[in-house]
């Protein structure tokens, strides 16, 4: 397995930088790098490229709604070009809170959006006419729809791909489905290996089958907090209050696909719980209902044997690439330690 790592931002831009040059020393194959509604992924993807020479960078995500089809393809060759083609442009939905109330965006069609979004940038880096006729974008924009003079156009710099990887943060049976089809990885969130085919195998499957070969195998990214140690199994903990906030507050009562997703996992009657818990304002009491069970098997915490069995499950599951959070003790020997181990 590959090694990722989401970018850390307690000490800003420049030392956070300085970190990831010592992970990637370590062996880090993989920096992410997030965007929710503070400072754009870019500008720190177009640092980091100044500041690495092997690492990939990732958004981790770029959300849909946000820029046209256009201007993400322009953002992904423009970090691949100042990277030597170290770019990886992962796009996902977000989700109605982020768009419409920090961006004014409304949150429709996800699938079909991302569908084409995708189809057009791989146009682009082509060098393609952007000549697109789909449901939700039209290139050039109809006369009807504005001043007429639109032309059609292509790419006038020359991208150092014509194919920049492209993955997907999907958790929804359609849009996993979608994934596997199209995309060049997926990312998925609060993964259990021993159950991650039972909850997303058909989904996947279907989308395999219409997945052109020319893609080639599908990387699958995932993982959690790491903390190696006999009383490191506690530090999963830290992972509570982040899991309530996904499975209670990231969305309305029906319309929260992390709660969805601690369903499907088997957690119906706490995953309701946790949802009424934090959508009454009672965060704390909605994290302590968070099943031990779960913290336990969607992060990397204990003793070195425990650490091994969880890399061999994610490995058989078939995660390519195991997404690192290091918490406690010397973050770069974390990272050595389980990059020896997964090998």
């Amino acid at each position: 397995m590959k090694i990722g790592m989401q970018v850390p931002y307690a000490g800003g831009f420049k030392e956070s930088a300085r970190l990831v040059r010592d992970y990637e020393k370590a062996g880090l194959d993989i920096v992410w790098v997030a965007e929710a509604y503070g400072f754009d992924a870019p500008s720190m993807m177009g640092y980091l490229a100044a500041t690495t020479e092997t690492v990939q960078i990732g958004s981790g995500i770029l959300p849909i709604y946000t820029r046209t089809p256009a201007l993400i393809a322009q953002t992904a060759a423009g970090v691949d070009f100042v990277s030597d083609g170290r770019c990886i442009l992962g796009l996902g939905a977000s989700g109605p809170q982020v768009i419409e109330g920090f961006h004014g965006v409304p949150y429709q069609a996800p699938l079909g959006r991302t569908r084409e979004l995708i189809d057009i940038c791989r146009m682009a880096w082509k060098r393609e006419k952007l000549v697109y006729e789909g449901k939700y974008f039209t290139l050039p924009l109809p006369p009807e729809k504005g001043t007429g003079l639109g032309k059609p156009l292509k790419f006038i710099s020359h991208p150092v791909r014509d194919s920049i990887p492209i993955y997907i943060a999907s958790l929804g049976p359609k849009n996993v489905e979608m994934t596997a089809e199209l995309a060049n990885g997926w990312l998925p969130l609060f993964y259990i290996p021993e159950r991650a085919n039972d909850v997303w195998g058909a989904d996947l499957a279907a989308g395999a089958a219409k997945r052109d070969p020319e893609l080639g195998p599908m990387e699958v990214v995932a993982g959690g907090l790491v903390s190696i140690g006999e009383d490191a199994a506690q530090v999963a903990e830290f992972a509570r209050p982040m899991v309530a906030l996904y499975v209670g507050g990231m969305g309305a009562r029906g319309r929260n696909f992390y709660n969805d997703l601690a369903c499907r996992y088997g957690y119906e009657a706490e995953a309701k719980e946790i949802q009424d818990l934090y959508l009454d304002g009672k965060k704390d009491e909605a994290a302590a209902k968070v099943p031990d069970e779960l913290l336990a098997l969607t992060n990397l915490c204990g003793p070195e044997g425990w650490i091994k069995e969880r890399l061999a499950a994610f490995k058989e599951a078939g995660v390519t690439v195991l997404n690192l959070t290091p918490v406690g003790g010397d973050a770069t020997t974390t990272l050595e330690k389980i990059k020896a181990w997964s090998e």
